[in-house]
């Protein structure tokens, strides 16, 4: 039952061509790119450089993600906080100047939103597309990088959660030096 099952998904691949060979993908856990699609099974070259062979039936049963399927553009989402006193308008235009560079693409219009007040942080969302998928994680490392550095030029704080602790002790206990607490 699962050899016909894993055959006839192979067929539906081979007829709907859901995913082509070099796509960049996602099935469960897994991702990666598409090396082979076979009759029975599809072979994934997965980041790590380990080779998945994914029987046909899980490609046409499980959630598929396919980045690259019409196009190879993707979008990218960075999360800044700044200390809370920052200046919004600020750390606004700062990002927004940052991420005006090649590789990320005029339209979609990039965007720099406030999203959250979080413990310790105002935090920015940062949302912006690349054209080719393969260089995303460059792209995003290179904003990130220029950001913290205008970040520290402007003496604008990227703050760490901190955390003050208060400590009670019940009343008329000794505390372990043997005094007497109030």
């Amino acid at each position: 039952q699962t050899i016909v099952n894993n055959l006839v998904s192979g067929i539906i691949l081979a007829f709907e061509r859901p995913i082509q060979i070099g796509d960049v993908i996602e099935v469960g856990s897994r991702s990666g790119i598409v090396k082979e699609v076979g009759i029975r099974s599809s072979t994934l070259q997965a980041y790590d450089g380990s080779e998945v062979i994914i029987p046909n039936g899980d490609l046409l049963s499980q959630h598929l993600v396919n980045w690259t399927l019409s196009d190879k553009s993707r979008r990218v989402e960075i999360l800044v906080g700044v200390a809370y006193g920052s200046d919004l308008e600020k750390v606004h235009a700062i990002i927004e100047k940052v991420i005006v560079r090649d590789g990320i693409l005029s339209f979609p219009v990039p965007n720099v939103l406030v999203h959250n007040f979080g413990d310790s942080a105002v935090e920015f969302r940062v949302l912006f597309w690349v054209a080719n998928f393969d260089q995303w994680l460059q792209v995003k490392n290179n904003v990130l990088r220029d950001i913290y550095e205008a970040f520290a030029r402007e003496n604008i704080e990227i703050p760490f959660p901190q955390r003050d602790v208060h400590l009670k002790s019940p009343k008329g206990k000794k505390d372990p030096g043997g005094d007497q607490l109030e």
